[in-house]
């Protein structure tokens, strides 16, 4: 309990040292770009690929359960697409990327602590927080929604590979994709977007900026860095679908 409740205090603590003014506008801009590439454009395959498999199957067995003489097949598309939206591409993806940039981000800034690189920017009199953290969250904040509006529309194309394959008609398919579509559903799927970009990117760089020891510590701190952030996406995804569609 105590070490829980230390790790939350250094936690706000470091957050209140990130939120800063960059004293270097020019060189944190330019890092600003690069984290950009780094976490969004660099995560784009690994987002299309689960998209695209993943609308496939949700429509797939969207179909087993609603096939019916009595319910229209335009229910499938209705299906696939709401459950797209509301949580398999803000959430699911915000986990795959958890995986990919809470490790990477993890393991980047303890490399740097180990290796006391960390240490020379304090020395230089250098925000160190500022500096290697807060590009990392504007840059998730800003692109995690980007990549999960492109992952409801690569799921939707899945889907309808998907319904293909299970002889729903296109006309059907698509017919439910545009049934009383409630546009408050892609307001709240890039609201927990961008509240998960931030506990990915917050979580992932207190563990790793809090390394201590050598290459193997690096690694644990990678994996505390995955495994807590996820925990904490599940939470607040209850906390935010409860005051927002409750």
């Amino acid at each position: 309990m105590f070490t829980t409740l230390r790790n939350i205090g250094q936690y706000f603590l470091l957050l209140r040292r990130v939120f800063s003014i960059p004293e270097r506008k020019t060189i944190f801009f330019k890092q600003l770009i690069l984290e950009i590439e780094k976490i969004g454009l660099n995560s784009l395959g690994i987002v299309i690929i689960i998209s695209l498999f993943m609308g496939a199957v949700v429509t797939i067995q969207a179909t087993l359960n609603l096939i019916n003489p009595l319910l229209p097949n335009y229910l499938i598309g209705l299906a696939t697409r709401d459950s797209l939206i509301l949580e398999f591409s803000p959430t699911m993806i915000a986990l795959i990327l958890a995986g990919k940039v809470g490790s990477n981000v993890a393991s980047e800034i303890g490399s740097m602590r180990v290796t006391e690189q960390i240490d020379a920017l304090e020395i230089m009199g250098v925000n160190s927080a500022n500096f290697l953290i807060l590009p990392k969250i504007i840059a998730a904040m800003f692109f995690f929604p980007v990549l999960v509006i492109i992952s409801m529309g690569i799921g939707m194309f899945g889907g309808w590979l998907g319904s293909i394959s299970v002889d729903v008609t296109t006309a059907d398919f698509l017919e439910g994709l545009k049934y009383e579509f409630i546009p408050f559903y892609v307001t709240y799927a890039l609201t927990k977007t961008i509240v998960f970009a931030f506990i990915i990117t917050t979580v992932s760089s207190y563990y790793g900026y809090f390394t201590k020891g050598g290459a193997l510590e690096v690694g644990v701190s990678s994996t505390k860095a995955v495994v807590y952030s996820s925990i904490v996406v599940l939470i607040f995804n209850f906390i935010l679908t409860k005051l927002l569609l409750a």
